[in-house]
């Protein structure tokens, strides 16, 4: 079956499945991936495969029958090179030649003798669209993959994606938890419109919102938050509908664009975005986005009013009946200071290890010659399933420190975040196996094939793609993960001229629009306010939808003026 079919057969199957049949997304992109396994011809496995081992570009010169690549083909023996060209009258990759010997040292580079396999014209490779080099053992391991069957092939994707979220995902998870129960984030929260008063309260609330949402899922956020939002509303009597929508502006752009939220992780891990940069581009975007959505909240809160309902008292009882390691004036919740730390402490460690440079022996940080032994250190530290440990356990301690909890209540309080993470873990490798077996279909070499696709195009149609797929099936991390299994391989491979960060930034910006009645994010939103669902579409859906495409303008920017 052509690319074009296994595409559209693994997209119908996600979102039938999730809205018509009321399937699990792990089962969803899990069945999907199967079919797009299933439905993936040998030819095409072993094509994307090789395109993905490719291991640097060539020049080629037809009349001396040359080429030069970007440095010496080291690791293997020169014979086991092939040359991969793509040309304007041959559809993909020709293996068209077989490096035979190693020439001479020039300006450009090595520069190797090769000849040609019978059958291609010399002259058809005047003008290749791209030139590249790729070993024999790459190849065979290329075909290898192709003779496995698809259980086999999926499987493997599914424990490779376990393997890289699973720390990273648990570890979020009990930070955000400990975060909820030692009162951490409600300290934060209440300290943030104390400090601003009442007058710059919506302000306060769209920064505690996005700071939250970091390490906590947004839906937790704003139960947190709402009865916070009710207070204040009848203190001064009026300005609910704005400090409801500040704290969705802030939180919910936070959720799909700033790591260790799991949307934004994986779709870091899809793109290999280095985490410290996710997280940087992430905030800027994000605030970018949630100030755009500020502006909306002042203009409707202006001219219009959400009244108080018996629907919002929900929220105070969920509040009063969270679980915590004892009576509430018994908790004695930390420092606003102390209460940033852990959400702080991976995004600094992580961002530190990006400023380390230079070759044992001549180690740089920050422009300062450090030992390998403080360079290593550092890095170590740096790693992001570290930095999000180290994380996690200054969480447990200052949650320890703020309720005294009982060992029972200490383990269930553990057992609950990583019950909770595991589900999330399942869902983002199968969305990672999903994405790896539409890689193995050659979704990216038939995205290149398509007309105009320059970089702000591809960023366009990434966000626009995770706009439909949202959507349709209500879920933005599935949005995100069916983005990740199309554009992916495109995006990695180098093919399509933009920068990595650019494209995953705009896949969480798409994930936004359009918020209605098929998510359950709406319904937590407009049933802890009191909103009904109309309300919920006048206010909220225009909301997201703005700060979603002002964060797409924001991206364009960047490809445009910083590629």
């Amino acid at each position: 079956m052509a690319t074009w079919g296994v595409l559209a057969a693994g997209l119908l199957v996600v979102v039938v499945g999730i809205l018509r049949f009321k399937l699990h997304a792990f089962v969803a992109l899990i069945v999907a991936a199967m079919v797009v396994a299933l439905l993936t011809p040998a030819t095409l496995i072993s094509r994307s495969s090789a395109r993905e081992a490719i291991d640097r570009s060539a020049v080629f010169d037809s009349e001396a029958k040359l080429f030069t690549v970007d440095g010496a083909l080291d690791g293997f023996p020169i014979q086991e090179y092939l040359i991969v060209a793509e040309t304007a009258d041959g559809v993909g990759m020709v293996r068209f030649g077989q490096v035979t010997q190693e020439l001479e040292d020039s300006d450009r580079g090595k520069v190797y003798g090769f000849e040609l396999l019978s059958g291609v014209d010399s002259n058809s490779l005047a003008k290749p669209l791209s030139l590249s080099v790729l070993s024999q053992a790459a190849l065979e391991s290329a075909n290898q993959l192709s003779g496995e069957s698809c259980i086999s092939r999926l499987t493997k994707a599914l424990g490779s994606y376990c393997g890289k979220l699973a720390i990273l995902i648990v570890a979020a998870s009990i930070i955000g938890r400990c975060l909820l129960e030692s009162g951490a984030a409600d300290r934060v929260v209440q300290s943030a419109v104390s400090r601003v008063g009442e007058k710059n309260a919506p302000v306060a609330f769209a920064i505690s919102g996005f700071t939250l949402s970091i390490p906590v899922f947004f839906d937790t956020v704003f139960y947190l938050m709402v009865p916070l939002a009710k207070a204040l509303r009848l203190r001064t009597g009026k300005n609910y509908l704005l400090y409801v929508l500040a704290t969705v502006a802030g939180g919910t752009m936070a959720h799909s664009l700033v790591p260790p939220t799991p949307g934004p992780l994986f779709i870091a891990e899809a793109f290999e975005v280095p985490l410290s940069s996710m997280i940087l581009g992430g905030c800027l975007v994000g605030l970018i986005s949630a100030s755009v959505g500020m502006l909306y909240a002042v203009w409707i809160n202006k001219r219009c009013v959400l009244e108080l309902s018996e629907d919002a008292t929900l929220a105070q009882e969920a509040m009063e009946s969270k679980p915590s390691g004892g009576a509430a004036e018994d908790r004695r919740p930390p420092s606003v200071a102390l209460a940033l730390v852990p959400i702080l402490l991976p995004v600094i460690l992580i961002a530190a290890g990006a400023f380390v440079s230079g070759e044992m022996g001549s180690r740089v940080f920050l422009g300062v010659r450090v030992s390998d032994g403080f360079a290593h250190a550092l890095k170590v530290l740096a790693e992001k399933n570290t930095a999000l440990m180290i994380s996690a356990a200054v969480a447990v301690v200052m949650y320890v420190r703020a309720v005294r909890p009982t060992g029972q209540r200490f383990q269930t309080v553990m057992q609950e975040a990583v019950s909770s993470a595991g589900t999330i873990i399942l869902v983002t490798a199968a969305g990672g196996a999903f994405g790896r077996m539409m890689r193995q279909a050659n979704v990216a070499e038939m995205l290149e094939g398509l007309p105009s696709t320059s970089p702000v195009m591809l960023v366009v149609a990434a966000f626009f793609v995770t706009t439909a797929v949202r959507t349709a099936q209500g879920s933005s991390t599935v949005a995100m993960l069916t983005s990740a299994g199309i554009f992916g391989g495109l995006v990695t491979s180098g093919a399509a001229g933009v920068d990595p960060l650019y494209v995953a930034l705009a896949v969480g910006c798409g994930s936004k629009p359009f918020a209605w009645m098929n998510d359950s994010g709406f319904w937590v939103i407009t049933r802890m306010s009191g909103m009904s669902e109309s309300e919920g579409l006048r206010y909220v859906t225009p909301m997201t939808a703005l700060a979603a495409f002002a964060g797409l303008g924001t991206v364009i920017v960047g490809v445009v003026f910083f590629p």
